[in-house]
């Protein structure tokens, strides 16, 4: 019997020294989303600024975007899939070539879909919407723009490898 009431200190001790893990903000339905979305964002546009700006016309091969072309990509693909959250059209988009706008522009995409998913409902979650993929539920148009991001990114790294560049490390 004592050693299950010095057992059961040692645990409840244990469980006081770690913060208490908050449960999810009812009022936010969007939050874990804008969590990882948040991650998803800082590793592209690093990603995009790793490339020196004379490779960004780099093509590993003829029939492949080149590394400015596949950041841009990227961009006006954010901007479809949450542009389409809200039930709206994107916005007039630019067309960069050097790698300053094209970082700017890739890097807007992301403030622009932040603003979007932080402000996501729960109604606007279950909804059905328009997107580069079709007619999704919310939730899936976001699962899609985040696979669709960590697709192209992945291939931007190797673009990066292709030309001797460690590509920056995967965080969350």
């Amino acid at each position: 019997m004592q050693s299950r009431s010095v057992w059961t200190l040692a645990v409840l001790i244990s469980l006081s020294l770690f913060p208490a893990v908050a449960a999810p903000d009812a009022s936010n339905a969007a939050g874990e989303y804008a969590k990882h979305f948040a991650a998803l964002s800082g590793l592209s546009v690093a990603v995009a600024k790793a490339m020196p700006a004379d490779q960004y016309g780099f093509r590993p091969h003829p029939e492949s975007m080149d590394f400015g072309q596949l950041m841009s990509h990227i961009a006006t693909t954010n901007y479809q899939f949450c542009a389409g959250l809200k039930d709206s059209v994107p916005p007039a988009l630019p067309s960069p070539t050097d790698k300053d706008a094209v970082v700017k522009f890739l890097s807007d995409s992301f403030e622009y879909c932040s603003s979007v998913i932080s402000n996501l409902t729960g109604a606007q979650l279950d909804a059905v919407h328009d997107s580069p993929d079709g007619r999704l539920p919310g939730r899936e148009v976001l699962l899609a723009m985040y696979v669709h991001v960590a697709h192209h990114r992945g291939q931007a790294e190797i673009y990066l490898r292709d030309k001797g560049i460690r590509p920056p490390s995967y965080r969350i």
